[in-house]
């Protein structure tokens, strides 16, 4: 989460949260114009696509909406969500542990 700076100070303390979905199909033209209307919603900060990795990630105020609101915007405007993605990586792998020697038996 993370606080914008708007200089008009309205939304000054809006915390924003980014959700990040995975999508099949590459949307349409009348999708990609249906998901640009989605900004009209009141909370809905940015889309940003990612053709490549076929990702959507939209910055939404916390206070207004929920990450299920965002999900069914994005779905009524027509984009076929895959699934919803971590924007946490996940933790690194342990080191393998080094054996230890068993003790000689006598």
């Amino acid at each position: 989460m993370r606080s914008s700076g708007c200089s008009a100070g309205i939304l000054e303390d809006m915390p924003t949260v980014d959700i990040l979905f995975r999508y099949g199909s590459q949307p349409t033209e009348a999708q990609t114009f249906a998901l640009a209307g989605t900004r009209e919603v009141y909370g809905i900060r940015r889309l940003s696509f990612d053709r490549e990795a076929r990702t959507l990630r939209v910055e939404y105020d916390a206070t207004r909406l929920t990450g299920a609101v965002v999900a069914n915007l994005v779905r009524s405007a027509g984009l076929d969500i895959v699934e919803e993605l971590s924007l946490i990586p996940p933790p690194a792998p342990a080191p393998p542990a080094a054996e230890t020697p068993a003790p000689a038996k006598a």
